[in-house]
């Protein structure tokens, strides 16, 4: 990773201040520190009895390996993340999502910081006419780059304008971790990564549910996760590089036609856009009535493995399986890769499967993927580009994933979760456990490719846990509980491993 520099380089940029010096506790001090509604932004408070008032203030004053304990309340006002740790320092809300960040423009910024995560909070923007972005990460270092920055555990949501988490500009070495996403405004995304290498975006979970939030739906925003390099080399950096996404649940689509829930490129540049990308173990949802365009859209870009994936439901959309096309002045993609995916519309509604038009798409591959239609003949066109027919290696069946009818999104409503669940980490379960799990006699069982297996699951849990890996995002574990919906079915299956 080329963010890593000399030892001495490093020190440097580990006593980087933005702003001016101030004066940090010892080193041997490094422990805890203090940020409440109710404290004061003065040198010699940050203690339990005298905490801080505001994170900025405090992450300017900690030693390197702190941690920053923000107590609950709501706290307005833009939050600047830009001092460099070596080691880290980490900002956590003291009660999971107990402490609300919140403003009429960007709520938190981090343009020069480094070794910083941030942890447990609830952020939105503070109402509608907001500036642009909820959260936003790019790379304004003169020396060194903005890196090794991670968002864990986050409630993400309510954009008023734009994204809301853009990560650009050059920035690299972003982990962003079981968070929760939900409303964008606008031609849109949760996140947009663009121009930036080394980002990872894992155990998230992605919806859209606008009327809980009070909000109309427009279906007019873009997809939940965009990769893309919209500004060529200006930053040092062209396309984006070593992106991956895995471990996410995506459901709930609200937005436009246009879209769907993965975009790779979309500017029309005449570079690829994206060089270098990795979706696994996703777990995507049709549970919406909104249609959409496809579940995976690459458009200019090239190096894209989609592998182990589930996409599940009546989705609807133009084309159920991907959306391969160039647009503007976009090369052909190139090297588009599935393996091991798997596809299944219970309801038998399965009308196109792939949007990819001849000419702008110049090598795929297509293997060892299932599709099911609900028992309905799979959509077969043999002038289009990609075909189901194309793989060879094609596994036809039922992969027996459980029913969406009354699924209840995740969503935050200030003081729970609206499907009773504890913590997004409960919910992410709940979901992978009750709509990504194979069933009795499924298809998908010991039917993946070894060689383009990872090594984990949507759960983290160990591949293969039979014979061979299964298809799809999850993997039946032996002596696993299986979801409620068909307890009694599933012993034989597990008494298989």
């Amino acid at each position: 990773m080329n963010y890593l520099r000399s030892a001495g380089l490093l020190l440097a940029l580990a006593l980087l201040v933005v702003g001016p010096p101030v004066a940090r506790p010892a080193a041997a001090q490094a422990a805890t520190f203090y940020v409440a509604t109710n404290g004061s932004d003065a040198p010699a408070n940050g203690s339990a009895a005298a905490p801080w008032a505001t994170i900025g203030y405090a992450i300017g004053r900690v030693p390197d390996g702190s941690s920053i304990l923000v107590r609950p309340g709501q706290y307005n006002g833009q939050v600047r993340l830009d001092s460099s740790f070596a080691q880290g320092v980490t900002v956590r809300s003291e009660q999971p999502y107990g402490a609300r960040l919140r403003h009429n423009a960007q709520v938190v910024i981090i343009y020069n910081g480094q070794g910083i995560t941030l942890e447990g909070f609830d952020i939105a923007h503070s109402g509608a006419g907001a500036g642009a972005l909820v959260v936003h990460i790019q790379n304004l270092r003169t020396q060194g780059v903005v890196s090794r920055i991670t968002l864990r555990n986050n409630i993400i949501h309510d954009s008023y304008n734009n994204d809301i988490l853009k990560i650009n500009n050059g920035a690299e070495n972003i982990t962003v971790s079981g968070n929760l996403f939900y409303n964008q405004t606008g031609s849109d995304e949760h996140i947009d990564i663009n121009s930036v290498r080394e980002v990872v975006v894992q155990d998230n979970i992605f919806l859209n549910d606008f009327a809980g939030s009070g909000r109309s739906n427009a279906n007019s925003t873009s997809a939940y996760v965009v990769i893309k390099d919209s500004n060529g080399n200006d930053d040092g950096l062209l396309g984006s590089r070593e992106i991956t996404l895995r471990r996410n649940i995506f459901l709930s689509w609200e937005g436009s036609v246009g879209y769907g829930f993965v975009q790779v490129g979309e500017d029309g540049t005449a570079n690829y856009e994206a060089d270098g990308v990795l979706l696994e173990n996703n777990l995507l949802l049709g549970n919406a009535a909104n249609r959409m365009r496809a579940p995976f859209a690459v458009m200019g870009s090239r190096n894209v493995t989609v592998r182990h994936n589930t996409v599940s439901g009546d989705l609807p959309a133009t084309a159920f399986g991907m959306r391969l096309y160039s647009f503007g002045d976009n090369q052909p993609n190139a090297d588009i890769r599935f393996y091991n995916n798997l596809w299944s519309d219970p309801g038998g509604t399965m009308g196109t499967f792939a949007d990819a038009p001849q000419g702008q798409t110049s090598s795929f591959v297509l293997n060892n993927n299932l599709y099911w239609n609900g028992g309905q003949p799979l959509p077969n066109n043999p002038a289009a580009l990609v075909n189901i027919t194309a793989d060879a290696a094609r596994v036809v069946g039922d992969p027996r994933l459980g029913s969406q009818a009354g699924l209840v999104p995740p969503r935050w409503n200030g003081a729970q979760f609206t499907d009773g669940s504890a913590s997004i980490r409960q919910a992410f379960e709940r979901l992978a456990t009750q709509y990504g799990t194979p069933g009795v006699g499924s298809a998908a069982l010991d039917k993946a490719l070894p060689a383009q297996s990872p090594a984990d699951d949507l759960l983290g849990n160990l591949r293969p846990r039979g014979d061979a890996p299964d298809l799809g995002a999850l993997e039946v574990q032996q002596g696993a509980q299986p979801p409620a919906r068909d307890r009694r079915l599933f012993l034989p299956l597990l008494r298989r491993r």
